[in-house]
């Protein structure tokens, strides 16, 4: 990671000289055609892609503080500790006799010895330790049941790295049935590493369960509500839909690991945790103690949703398992049999649900988010707190599948949702590479049976990109519209823990994302991803946002992804290259789109070069445009400048204004830049 010098004075001459030369230079002239504007941009277009990776849930967006709250994730003390054992606590053991309730059986028994000295209970590390801020409320609740003895209370505590006590409340009362307790913890200092200390008060034994610490400050001020500045950086984005919950976390390792959805809703303390896929899959990265307490769910991811103005996208297991892994198969279903192709792979009956299930699972989903009071799933929604719609327009069939096991899937499972829900837009897959045999077959077949998404993935080099910014210049303009679903470009190779979400990344992906925009009539959405990272949990690199427990940064991927979404426009505009080269040559990227409601000329530029370079831009056809124009610009002469929590914003946005003359501008860019150019119409 950079950190700013002062340059030497030779450095500095050298540079002036530089751009005086630049300026010097005629500059390259671009016509962007004003008076011919072509294809409609989707006012969804760019979007954000949401993956429970790097701890984005769990330790994240989802900000409960306790690790492994209820004792069912196995073995049941993962998170846990506890306090003085072998000394005054004589039991310290997960149960599962008389539980809460059936989807919550386990819990913690304690029983302390007679005599002994010093603090018996527990302690929980949280997620990476517990972000707690001074003079603010964090919600302890928790259940308890006394057995034998005198136990008539606890201690809870919150304490520093060093042990010393930020806050402390005592809670009595006990009885000898389950019931649940409340207190309020408000820490006398902020501490990024926190612990939560459960100390019992008296001799005998006692049951806990469900422990939980909540932050009273999350978005909108909801008691299981979302942390609110990593929801507001989403919101700040103006997104244009929020694909969830994954992301290979849909498939799982095997089918019994998948995500279900059904399993999401509800009371937040019955839904059951699971293991997440990304626990264990990168040995250099290993995290056994990632799990999915789905606290945030179904129900949730919509709700937010509808928070950050974004269209909902749900990605649906189509009965597969993740091909990475074990790659299992649910067996073809009765409703399934007239959709399997005469060269299908049979699947192995396996005893998993067959297709049928998973098929019931999509119809099902749409009727929570859409269905009135009166439908079964509908009405769980409005139990949640939502009698309105959620409204829902689309609907994913598999994640990253590929070869003819998920297209023989995909069929049946699209014809049945179609047949319920004619309007639904549904999202398919073109598997996890953007080129190849396996590729071509289902891009081909998918259009052959009228896809209207093929989610395309692409994470490569940064040279790449911005060699690839032409790539939909070349697609049919009929047919499937792509969702570009997943990229980013990778500054060391796919998955290595070494990359860095660099400038030199972001300014890539800026020039491809010219091509997506200029070819808005086949590209109809577009999100980067993985989307958040815990800086001390995290199993994947580059992401768009990182955090720790307290606080969080936009890389310059992510303003890029910013820049691009706030100012999409509503039609594409062409533009014709200097001397009518090939958009890209000379590392000069550049598209534009008309803002009809903003009557504003949009252009996005990209100089990939160390040196500045003068452009002057024809806004051909152009009528009272205004005579200052805004520009917004993102630029670093070294492409390996990273932001961090220390330097959140060392690379960002910078504003400033230009001239119009006619219909004519100039302007000079800045080395290795990517810069936004609107020109307002007079009003």
């Amino acid at each position: 990671m950079t950190s700013p010098t002062r340059l030497p004075a030779l450095t500095t001459g050298l540079a002036l000289l530089g751009a005086l030369a630049a300026s010097a230079q005629a500059p390259a002239t671009l016509t962007v055609q004003v008076n011919k504007p072509g294809a409609a941009v989707n006012k969804n277009m760019y979007g954000l892609f949401f993956e429970d990776i790097n701890f984005a849930a769990d330790g994240g967006l989802y900000p409960e503080l306790v690790k492994n709250k209820s004792f069912e994730i196995n073995p049941g003390l993962i998170g846990w500790k506890a306090l003085q054992s072998g000394f005054n606590l004589d039991t310290y053991a997960v149960r599962n006799e008389q539980g809460i309730s059936q989807n919550n059986t386990h819990y913690l028994r304690l029983a302390t010895r007679a005599g002994g000295t010093g603090e018996a209970g527990i302690e929980n590390e949280g997620f990476r330790g517990m972000g707690v801020k001074v003079r603010e409320e964090y919600n302890l609740s928790f259940y308890a049941r006394r057995g034998a003895g005198s136990i008539s209370g606890l201690t809870a505590m919150l304490v520093g790295e060093k042990g010393e006590v930020l806050a402390q409340a005592p809670v009595t009362g006990f009885g000898d049935q389950w019931q649940q307790y409340k207190a309020v913890l408000k820490p006398s200092s902020t501490n990024n590493k926190a612990h939560l200390k459960l100390v019992l008060t008296g001799t005998g034994s006692v049951d806990l369960d469900v422990v939980s610490l909540f932050p009273k400050d999350t978005w909108m001020g909801r008691p299981n509500g979302l942390r609110t500045d990593l929801v507001q950086l989403l919101k700040d984005m103006k997104p244009g839909f929020l694909r969830f919950p994954g992301g290979c976390i849909v498939e799982g390792r095997t089918l019994s690991e998948r995500y279900q959805w059904k399993e999401t809703i509800g009371d937040v303390a019955a839904r059951m945790p699971l293991i997440n896929r990304w626990n264990m899959e990168f040995k250099h990265r290993s995290t056994p103690d990632y799990y999915q307490s789905f606290g945030l769910g179904f129900f949730e991811y919509f709700q937010l949703s509808e928070d950050i103005g974004a269209e909902p996208l749900p990605i649906l297991n189509v009965g597969m398992a993740c091909q990475f892994n074990s790659g299992e198969l649910a067996p073809m279903g009765s409703a399934s049999a007239a959709g399997k192709g005469p060269n299908a792979e049979a699947a192995p009956n396996t005893g998993d649900p067959s297709l049928d299930v998973f098929i019931q699972d999509a119809l099902d989903l749409v009727e929570f988010a859409n269905g009135p009071a009166s439908s079964t799933w509908g009405a769980k929604r409005v139990a949640m707190g939502h009698p309105a719609p959620f409204n829902l327009k689309y609907i994913g069939v598999g994640n990253e599948q590929w070869g003819p096991q998920y297209l023989e899937r995909y069929e049946p499972f699209a014809k049945a949702i179609k047949a319920k829900y004619p309007k639904m837009e549904i999202v398919s897959s073109a598997g996890p590479s953007p080129d190849g045999e396996l590729f071509d077959k289902a891009s081909k077949r998918l259009g052959e049976l009228k896809a209207e998404y093929v989610d395309e993935h692409y994470y490569a080099k940064p040279e790449w990109f911005r060699e690839h910014a032409d790539r939909y210049d070349k697609y049919p303009r009929t047919g499937p519209k792509i969702f570009a679903g997943e990229y980013a470009a990778q500054s060391v190779a796919i998955g290595s823990p070494d990359n860095k979400n660099t400038w030199e990344c972001a300014i890539s992906e800026a020039a491809f994302m010219t091509g997506l925009e200029r070819n808005a009539d086949v590209v109809g959405m577009a999100s980067y991803a993985p989307l958040f990272a815990n800086v001390d949990a995290w199993q994947w690199t580059p992401d768009m946002i990182w955090f720790d427990n307290l606080n969080s940064y936009g890389s310059p991927s992510y303003y890029v992804q910013k820049l691009y979404a706030l100012n999409k426009g509503t039609r594409v505009l062409p533009v014709t290259m200097p001397a009518g080269a090939k958009n890209g040559a000379d590392n000069l990227f550049a598209s534009a789109v008309a803002d009809d409601a903003a009557g504003d000329v949009v252009v996005k530029l990209v100089n990939y070069s160390s040196s500045p370079r003068p452009v002057s831009i024809n806004l051909a056809g152009a009528k009272k445009l205004g005579k200052t124009g805004r520009a917004q610009t993102l630029a670093s002469a070294d492409l390996q400048t990273q932001n961090s929590l220390t330097q959140p914003k060392k690379l960002a946005p910078q504003e400033s204004t230009f001239s119009v003359k006619g219909s004519t501008l100039s302007y000079t860019l800045a080395p290795n830049s990517f810069t936004v150019l609107r020109v307002p119409g007079r009003k």
